[in-house]
């Protein structure tokens, strides 16, 4: 479809139709960052990382804290995406897989030499219910090959996986 802002003798110009629709905005920055979800504060290292993008940072933990209200401090990535005209829009993403892991087999962190010191132990029915919340970030192409990237994740912080066949 054309548009055409301009007239001819007063009529529009045949086959050209009014004013074009307003275009997309234009964007000018995207950066990720990760915060306690609900509970996300303007000091270092948000405020900061938020100032620099010119994003105004009272604006942005307002929008960010009742987004993740429902999270309760448990750390959330987010993708902000900076307009020309300074506006933002925030996606909000699962928890990082290393976070649900530690949550899920209660341990503080992960090991320090995961090939010799395990820290703890989930079931495959835990790496399931992991896979099923990250399923739309995750690249596996079913259930069991997200289920395998997480058991992967768990492997490397010294999390041993019940019922898992190691290759």
């Amino acid at each position: 479809m054309l548009y055409c802002s301009a007239r001819h003798n007063g009529d529009a110009i045949p086959g050209l139709q009014g004013e074009p629709p307003m275009a997309k905005k234009q964007i000018t920055t995207q950066f990720k960052l990760q915060a306690p979800g609900g509970k996300a504060t303007p000091a270092p290292p948000i405020g900061p990382a938020l100032g620099a993008h010119g994003v105004n940072p009272g604006q942005f933990i307002q929008q960010f804290n009742e987004a993740t209200k429902h999270l309760n401090g448990k750390i959330v990535g987010c993708l902000v995406s900076v307009y020309q005209d300074r506006t933002f829009d925030i996606e909000i993403k699962s928890p990082p897989a290393a976070v649900m892991i530690k949550d899920m087999a209660s341990i503080e962190k992960g090991s320090g030499v995961p090939n010799k010191d395990k820290v703890g132990t989930l079931t495959m029915d835990q790496v399931y219910a992991i896979a099923e919340e990250k399923a739309k970030e995750l690249t596996g192409k079913d259930r069991d090959a997200n289920a395998r990237i997480i058991a992967g994740t768990a492997r490397s912080m010294g999390v041993v996986v019940e019922g898992m066949e190691v290759e």
